[in-house]
């Protein structure tokens, strides 16, 4: 099928039209007939949104820089765009050739959060797809879902051929070959191909895997159903950080993070028990300040924007990072606004925000997660109230005028006098502020809720029910009004949708389709979100709600992720979940000698030396480092 025409007419009937004409500086449009394999990268998101996903634009230019390649881009369209597509029967198209989807050899999709699932389902059907992965044939796009959100792959697993796991850098590479070489041959069976795939590192077919059941509805097992397969599909490890992305498309409009972004570490080690990104991103991968000066020159020079992100899960954890704002700030001085989205909870972190800043200080954010220091070292974020408030007396006496803090609510272990503790500090960092600042000093509270995520040391705890949550979030509703904070949280119901998707198994793929088919679009987007509507379809699938979100589970139990191997062991885990109800803390390993969390197999140097010291400490002779990800058993090495 050619290129789509006449879409200038179509344009003209939409909101903010740029989010679907393309031809954006930097964007790449290739010879499609000079190229032997087409990529299309789908967000199942807004443009706005999409755009600023790191990820995407990163394997963009990985295949558009590889002879006989080409990679384009879509995103899901909003609800205008959607009902002209449908009416008039215009299949959804790429931005750079304007080709409909069908056309191209592969449909990538980024996975960053739960909410986008039924958007993939919509996206599918508007190209002419069919959303179920066993209708698809050889004349079909390879459907493939990478990122976070692959992790916990068998809610959507129905609709999906291939989840790329872990690091995307070197398998889309891989992925991309393997099509082009499988072309040259003539092809073969559908089957055969993802056959092939699924003996990659990194590839998990989903079809090639049957979960079965106890009578209870737990997973009784999830097991290979084809000789060959690998009995757990493993996440894919980049060793060093690739080069960092300096030729990133502009947008026409404004997006969510509308500036340029370095990745400057990939990883973390707190070890924080909620946070799934913790685990998941192991081992921690640093970018050296030499790097980031560099790659910041580029991309100024090829975006033209003054406002800089150091990206990571925790910036100011940077080992360099005084040294990499120093030399940007020698480079740059005041014509470039430098942010740090994510910082510790300490005067450091404060410090290295006034280094940074040039254009006022007006708000400045903390997430201590917990109100009381008994909570917080349960969950393993280290901080004292004392640290907290160091901090914002830093922050308030040099120069901000506004404290944000985030909490949670619904932690395991959590009592009132843990929500009364949130209370208590937003109280003294209003005296903190007002002692400086006066009526200009504002604080504000923002509290999510918890949800037990897959393969972090709490995917064992239960979420707090609706009943439980409310409440709480009307107890600091009152008081924070009273004590004259800005109090803002979310609604339960939404936390549950999120908690029993990211928490799914296969039997779930029903409910999603159900609901899609009954109009779920954008459910991440509190306009579109339709509790009652979701209700209806688990209550159509025979499938509880309470089963998935409000259950602790047994240490034994088996989970719809357990097949999936993030390096990361179980046993780790485990271990983590005991501390919890024991109140110990696990420190950082990237300060103390290494926790034994499995990841040091993955050949990252400074993980491996730490494990060798640990090891030594235990009079344990060092691992023979020629193998790559081979669990290791935590207890047995303690």
């Amino acid at each position: 099928m050619p290129a789509l025409r006449n879409l200038d007419a179509v344009f003209a009937r939409v909101q903010k039209a740029a989010r679907y004409t393309g031809g954006e500086w930097n964007s790449v449009t290739k010879d499609w007939d000079a190229c032997d394999v087409r990529v299309a990268f789908a967000y199942p998101d807004l443009y706005d949104i999409g755009m600023s996903n790191m990820g995407l634009g990163i394997l963009y230019d990985i295949v558009n820089r590889r002879e006989g390649m080409l990679a384009e881009r879509v995103y899901a369209p909003w609800s205008d765009m959607e009902a002209i597509m449908r009416a008039e029967g215009i299949p959804l198209w790429s931005l750079e050739s304007r080709r409909p989807l069908s056309e191209f050899d592969l449909v990538g999709f980024s996975l960053s959060y739960e909410g986008t699932y039924t958007n993939i389902l919509n996206m599918l059907d508007l190209a002419g797809l069919p959303v179920r992965a066993e209708e698809r044939d050889d004349r079909h796009p390879l459907v493939v879902c990478g990122g976070s959100g692959a992790l916990n792959p068998d809610a959507i697993a129905d609709f999906v051929d291939v989840f790329a796991l872990g690091d995307g850098e070197e398998l889309i590479a891989e992925i991309i070959e393997f099509i082009r070489e499988w072309k040259r041959q003539g092809r073969g069976s559908r089957e055969a191909m993802l056959m092939r795939l699924a003996k990659m590192w990194g590839a998990y077919v989903p079809r090639f895997y049957e979960p079965r059941y106890h009578d209870d509805g737990t997973v009784a097992s999830i097991g290979a159903t084809r000789e060959g397969v690998p009995a757990r599909a493993v996440k894919r490890f980049v060793q060093q950080l690739p080069p960092p992305l300096t030729k990133p498309v502009v947008p026409y409009l404004q997006t969510v993070h509308d500036r340029m972004a370095i990745e400057i570490q990939r990883g973390c080690t707190q070890g924080c028990r909620f946070c799934q990104a913790g685990m998941i991103y192991r081992p921690r991968l640093e970018r050296s300040p030499d790097e980031v000066l560099a790659a910041a020159r580029e991309l100024q020079r090829q975006t033209g924007y003054d406002e800089l992100s150091l990206v990571s899960l925790s910036t100011t954890d940077h080992s360099r990072i005084v040294e990499i704002v120093d030399k940007l700030r020698g480079s740059f001085g005041d014509a470039l606004t430098i942010s740090l989205p994510s910082m510790r909870v300490d005067s450091f972190s404060v410090r290295i925000s006034e280094a940074v800043a040039t254009r006022g200080k007006h708000s400045i954010t903390f997430a201590p997660e917990a109100g009381t220091e008994r909570l917080r070292m349960t969950i393993n974020k280290n901080v004292l109230d004392g640290d907290l408030f160091a901090a914002v007396e830093n922050a308030f006496s040099n120069g901000w005028t506004n404290v944000k803090m985030y909490f949670m609510v619904g932690l395991p272990t959590e009592t009132h006098e843990d929500i009364e503790g949130i209370v208590e500090l937003a109280k003294r960092v209003r005296e903190i502020g007002r002692k400086h600042h006066g009526g200009r000093a504002r604080v504000r509270v923002s509290t999510s809720n918890f949800i037990p995520k897959a393969h972090t040391p709490f995917q064992w705890a239960p979420q707090a029910a609706a009943d439980v949550l409310r409440p709480r979030h009307a107890y600091l509703r009152d008081a924070l009004k009273k004590a004259g904070v800005t109090f803002t949280w979310e609604d339960p119901e939404h936390s549950l949708l999120e908690a029993v998707l990211s928490r799914g198994d296969r039997r779930l793929g029903a409910a999603i389709e159900r609901a899609w088919r009954d109009g779920a679009r954008f459910d991440a987007w509190h306009e579109h979100y339709d509790w009652p509507r979701w209700q209806r379809a688990l209550d159509a699938s025979g499938l509880d709600p309470a089963f998935y979100a409000y259950r602790e589970r047994a240490e034994d139990e088996v989970f719809p992720w357990s097949h999936i191997s993030i390096g990361v062991s179980d046993s780790y885990l485990l271990g983590e979940w005991r501390k919890t109800r024991r109140g110990e803390t696990t420190p950082d390993c990237h300060k103390q000698p290494c926790n034994v969390c499995g990841v040091q197999n993955s050949n990252a140097e400074d993980c491996l030396n730490r494990f060798d010291v640990r090891l030594a400490a235990l009079g344990k002779p060092p691992k023979d480092r020629t193998g790559l990800i081979q669990p290791i058993d935590l207890f047995t090495l303690r």
